[in-house]
């Protein structure tokens, strides 16, 4: 009677845990790989203009890590701590930085000049800013001037500097 009675009520409490269970199937919006629940179903997301790439910063070190991770940050070749490489934003690379998600920053990459051409040269930033390098025009006056000064004789260079500076220690300041 006690195990038929344990039976009974089993299946009262695992059918009133069904009963409340919720039923999301048909709700969220379905994208590439993942589905998306929005707050209000009325209230739509304003448009964004997604970045064209990501500055991916390996923050945390490989070990400990498992060898599915170990696998897609060599494929990133994110090797080092500190280490960093550029990745398209496409859903496949998204969906493969997702696993690795904590052990990585993740910067979107901004173009405030513009776009860069072939032969721009290009510096980018820590906060995920590719900044144009302008081309300086050199001027045959400027060559000349640097070529005087490097062949000046009164010019103190490093090696003269060494040596006077030497014989001043050995010799002491008071003396002339």
């Amino acid at each position: 009677m006690v195990l038929l009675n344990t039976a009974v009520n089993f299946k009262l409490i695992y059918r009133s845990i069904s009963k409340r269970a919720f039923n999301w199937y048909e709700e969220g919006l379905q994208h590439h790989g993942f589905k998306y629940y929005p707050k209000n179903a009325v209230r739509t997301d304003p448009s964004m203009n997604p970045a064209k790439l990501f500055r991916v910063e390996l923050k945390k070190p490989f070990k400990g890590a498992p060898y599915w991770e170990k696998h897609i940050m060599k494929e990133f070749k994110l090797d080092k701590v500190n280490s960093y490489t550029i990745v398209k934003n496409i859903p496949e690379n998204n969906q493969r930085l997702w696993k690795i998600k904590y052990m990585i920053n993740i910067t979107p990459i901004t173009f405030p000049n513009g776009f860069p051409h072939v032969n721009d040269v290009t510096y980018l930033q820590e906060n995920g800013e590719l900044n144009i390098i302008k081309k300086g025009a050199i001027h045959k006056e400027q060559l000349g001037a640097s070529d005087k000064f490097r062949n000046d004789r009164q010019r103190l260079d490093g090696d003269t500097l060494r040596r006077h500076s030497r014989q001043k220690w050995l010799t002491g300041w008071d003396s002339p």
